[in-house]
């Protein structure tokens, strides 16, 4: 708090509660950003990306002071690694969530009812594959950003061993992503092959039409 006070102005700290839920304890901070003149500004007062990277380097320095043993990660920065953002895993619920209901209403098909529940489908695939699609092309993107995590597979061990979590977490989340992904792509594969020509037809239209 001391240190964000120096950066930020006590009198723009509204909120300061350490939380011991986890097993590291933490600080969660409040602020509003309001300018030496008055005015409320998150980017001049806060800043940018490269500014915060800043502030964390910084913020080592502040910290090792009082605990000369203390250790940081690598900076994102420097090892070229991008987190997984959690809207992508939120994105892979919402298909999973979608891709069952469609699969019930193919399962509740008969011959009473197969013009009308073919509508609905081909209705919810026409919303279902361009969120797949959008999907499909953060998981490559996050897979071709950690590769060099899948080559880092045989040194995890050791990192347990040191307490470099970071390395496993990241490991672990590409691994629950690309599973989400097989997952989907198996319940596309399993859609019979009149609908989800019609659906693929359905979507080359919509986009000749942009």
């Amino acid at each position: 708090m001391d240190f964000l006070s120096r950066k930020i102005g006590r009198e723009n700290i509204f909120s300061a509660v350490v939380h011991l839920d986890e097993k590291t304890p933490h600080m969660h901070l409040g602020v509003v950003p309001i300018t030496k003149d008055g005015r409320l500004s998150a980017k001049e007062i806060i800043g940018n990306r490269v500014q915060l990277t800043k502030w964390q380097d910084d913020f080592f320095k502040h910290m090792v002071k009082s605990f000369p043993d203390i250790e940081r990660g690598e900076s994102a920065s420097r090892t070229g690694r991008k987190h997984i953002p959690t809207r992508v895993f939120k994105q892979a619920v919402k298909l999973t969530r979608q891709a069952a209901v469609i699969m019930e209403t193919l399962n509740s098909i008969n011959p009473l009812n197969t013009g009308k529940k073919k509508d609905e489908i081909l209705a919810m695939l026409n919303k279902f594959f361009p969120n797949m699609e959008n999907f499909e092309t953060q998981v490559k993107k996050y897979k071709r950003e950690n590769t060099q995590l899948e080559r880092e597979k045989a040194a995890l061990a050791e990192k347990a061993k040191a307490g470099e979590q970071r390395g496993i977490k990241e490991s672990l989340n590409q691994s629950k992503l690309q599973s989400d992904y097989d997952t989907l792509r198996r319940f596309v594969d399993s859609l019979p092959d009149e609908i989800l020509q019609q659906a693929k037809l359905s979507q080359k239209t919509k986009n000749m039409e942009r």
